[in-house]
């Protein structure tokens, strides 16, 4: 799922000036009438120059102005909700009976996954459910009364309850290079610690978001629903703008490459990217 934060909106040229031509006729003994004729028409012609002239400039200022407005498109990788199902559950049935599950004896749950949304659930003995791996909050919701269905069929009394988006993670590539350095230096709620991670630590009270801004551009953000990762996104953009710079030809094919993993093309190997798999396996997380 993509969402722009900023969209273009170049609009056409437009000229609706045209020369007007005066049809001049030799009348005998009217000799300034021609001269007359002669002046209104190159006044006119020029007040139709200027304007042909003045219009398209106006019209390029504009132009300009918006294509120096970036597109940025948000990825949603991970959505991760939570539901009850109001009655107690028999790990050890559902492992036996159901398909595509693995019993997790140690932790005491159950795996389930499902092809269409791909996701997974952990399931446990009390009624409680976590569904992961979602890309939408609409697919989340699915994928759980799906979860909900299967358990009904393996005969348990279960009635879908208690349903809640828990944690979204999001990711998005500025157009630039981020001095993180300068930017943690003038934000005091940034947290920079580079010895213990490559990326700046951002928190926000208002949308409730987590971000992690990287030198590369990439952003990761963690927040109670997708309405808020794109508000965090929009509130840092232009902080982070300030302290732009060119990217590298090593960071250029960097980007290159991770846009190719998403595809499924390249293995995943940045840091930044580990670190928001790291963030979306952390289900335990919530926003109160």
């Amino acid at each position: 799922m993509a969402t722009v934060v900023q969209k273009n909106g170049i609009k056409p040229l437009s000229n609706g000036n045209s020369l007007v031509h005066h049809q001049m006729q030799n009348i005998t003994g009217y000799e300034h009438v021609e001269v007359l004729n002669d002046n209104e028409e190159c006044d006119s012609q020029q007040n139709n120059e200027q304007n042909v002239s003045c219009e398209p400039d106006s019209e390029q200022t504009e132009i300009e102005q918006n294509i120096e407005e970036p597109e940025i498109d948000i990825v949603i990788n991970n959505v991760v909700c939570s539901f009850s199902v109001r009655c107690h559950l028999n790990l050890r049935e559902i492992a036996l009976s159901g398909t595509n599950v693995e019993y997790r004896k140690e932790n005491g749950m159950v795996t389930m996954k499902l092809r269409r949304p791909y996701t997974t659930a952990s399931i446990w003995s009390s009624g409680k459910i976590t569904c992961t791996g979602a890309t939408s909050e609409d697919a989340a919701k699915q994928a759980a009364r799906r979860f909900a269905r299967c358990l009904q069929k393996l005969g348990f009394n279960t009635r879908f309850n208690n349903y809640r988006v828990v944690n979204v993670l999001g990711t998005c590539s500025m157009p630039f290079s981020i001095r993180i350095s300068s930017f943690s230096a003038r934000h005091r709620e940034a947290d920079y610690e580079p010895e213990l991670h490559p990326g700046v630590t951002y928190k926000l009270k208002s949308p409730k978001a987590t971000l992690k801004i990287f030198s590369t551009g990439s952003v990761t953000v963690t927040a109670p629903s997708v309405a808020d990762v794109q508000a965090a996104i929009e509130y840092i953009f232009p902080l982070v703008y300030e302290f732009r710079k060119e990217r590298t030809k090593e960071e250029k094919e960097a980007l290159a490459k991770k846009k190719l993993k998403q595809y499924g093309e390249i293995p995943l190997e940045h840091e930044e990217a580990d670190e928001a798999m790291s963030e979306s396996e952390n289900v335990e997380e919530s926003w109160d």
